[in-house]
């Protein structure tokens, strides 16, 4: 004959003792006359230590399917546009996207003219450009600077064609002159 013993007490103090809650306390279940005398915390501590009473292990709660999944959205999975429930701004805000264009853009620009390839001229018309949104990346702000360092280049050809020009000029109206001057000497 089998005579159900209640062991609530015994499992709430052992849930005590080893801190933890009733659900994951384990009684030996053919010890339950032996844990059913235990009704006090040294007792149920003691029966602990022999190995009728323990505490059982955390359930697992397994995170590869997570990983794995995770791992493939990283590729670019399951973001289709039925898979999406925020706005495009939310997922990525448009001002995010501004921060790292303008931030490489005002980079590129420090570099520049720290390396003296652009004087604090063109840096402060390009930083203003950039800052007007007029370059979309990178390489559109290079051809920028190319194309002004080109034009500023040639106008100072220019100017110095000029210079020489009007230098020989006044060098040959000087010389006319004296030669005149001579010329008058003479007679």
């Amino acid at each position: 004959e089998f005579s159900a013993v209640s062991l609530k007490l015994q499992k709430r103090l052992a849930a005590s003792v080893l801190k933890c809650g009733k659900r994951k306390i384990w009684l030996d279940p053919n010890e339950v006359n032996e844990i059913s005398l235990a009704n006090s915390r040294r007792n149920v501590a003691r029966l602990q230590k022999d190995g009728l009473i323990m505490k059982k292990p955390a359930v697992v709660h397994s995170r590869s399917r997570v990983n794995a999944r995770l791992e493939a959205v990283r590729k670019g999975r399951h973001t289709g546009i039925g898979k999406r429930r925020g706005t495009a701004n939310a997922r990525l805000p448009f001002k995010v996207l501004w921060m790292r264009r303008i931030r490489v853009l005002r980079r590129l620009l420090h570099k520049m003219r720290d390396a003296k390839k652009i004087d604090r001229h063109i840096y402060h018309t390009l930083y203003l450009h950039a800052k007007g949104n007029q370059f979309k990346n990178k390489r559109v702000l290079l051809e920028t600077i190319h194309s002004m360092k080109a034009e500023q280049a040639q106008t100072k050809a220019l100017v110095e064609q000029a210079e020489a020009k009007k230098s020989r000029a006044r060098a040959r109206v000087a010389k006319r002159l004296a030669k005149e001057e001579k010329g008058k000497d003479d007679q």
